[in-house]
């Protein structure tokens, strides 16, 4: 076990690095910077000005020393500070995580509250009312964008109905609607997950001779049936955790939500490069180990499973 978590949190490194180093690539290739967009609005005769703000920032260096230069920073415990607001990054980020983090959990209630009764509704009575009503909210789920279904939302609940309002601050408002694309999305992809899985675990054997032996129908699906099924949940939930504590950008962006997803939007129109990277290496760490946890807490569920004996 030791040894398994060790190799995974090594591979965490290698990853980390590449992510940050394409992803600066690709902000050191973009035709404009930083300073293009804070002058954009200015005159012609600030070019002295923009020159100096650059060269404070130092844009005006090569890629490679800039990426060597940001690196050493981080090495040493630094993320820098955001190049709009002269802010620490690592400040921002944490200012921005309990909105995301209240987003989350709602979001993930409200998809399983959904999700695994209706679920298992399809699977065990297939081909019944319950079962085409899961098959349609999957389809739905998958062909409707959840920016889409945001923007509809908003437009009922504040254009139409003044249900919400963007005048008031995050941490006053109810997360509620903002969670809903997300759930809904997420809910279309647990159903039909739910459903598989359990239609192939009531399809074994050892379930009919339970069935056969007496056992009540409720109990071999409580006690035997969710138990086999709960590991491969598990993991998709972990991933599905990991995806919204990164941050929904588009759905916080269309709902004004101030998370972190926001704040990565709004890094990336104002070309701030140390929020950038720090996003993105927040967003692949929480993906190995969101995973790595998801592969732990598998094995003691279901001790059938191993921790994927061929890596180590």
């Amino acid at each position: 076990m030791g040894k398994y978590i060790g190799r995974r949190l090594l591979q965490l490194i290698p990853i980390v690095f590449g992510v940050t180093f394409i992803s600066f690539l690709l902000m050191h290739l973009a035709v404009t910077d930083t300073v293009d967009v804070l002058y954009e609005q200015q005159s012609g005769a600030n070019a002295a000005a923009a020159a100096a703000k650059r060269a404070a920032l130092g844009l005006d260096q090569g890629f490679f020393t800039q990426y060597c230069h940001w690196l050493w920073q981080v090495l040493h415990g630094d993320m820098g500070q955001s190049f709009v607001t002269s802010l620490p990054v690592s400040t921002t980020m944490l200012s921005k995580l309990p909105a995301t983090l209240e987003l989350m959990l709602l979001a993930l209630f409200l998809t399983l509250l959904i999700s695994l009764p209706l679920g298992t509704l399809a699977a065990i009575r297939k081909g019944s009312i319950w079962d085409q009503l899961a098959r349609l909210l999957s389809f739905t789920g998958n062909a409707l964008p959840d920016f889409l279904f945001a923007l509809i939302l908003l437009y009922f609940f504040a254009v139409k109905w003044h249900f919400f309002s963007f005048l008031t601050p995050t941490a006053d408002r109810s997360p509620l609607l903002p969670a809903l694309p997300l759930a809904f999305a997420m809910t279309a992809k647990y159903l039909r997950q739910i459903r598989a899985l359990l239609l192939d675990e009531l399809s074994k054997e050892y379930v009919q001779a339970l069935l056969c032996r007496g056992l009540p129908y409720h109990y071999v699906l409580t006690h035997y049936v969710f138990r086999a099924v709960a590991a491969p949940l598990l993991a998709l939930l972990a991933l599905s955790a990991a995806s919204l504590l990164g941050g929904s950008a588009i759905v916080e962006t269309i709902f004004l939500w101030d998370g972190v997803g926001k704040l990565a939007v709004d890094a990336i129109m104002l070309r701030d490069y140390p929020i950038i990277q720090a996003y993105m290496i927040w967003m692949s760490a929480l993906y190995v180990l969101f995973n790595l946890a998801a592969d732990i807490i598998c094995a003691y569920v279901d001790p059938r499973l191993t921790l994927r004996k061929k890596e180590d």
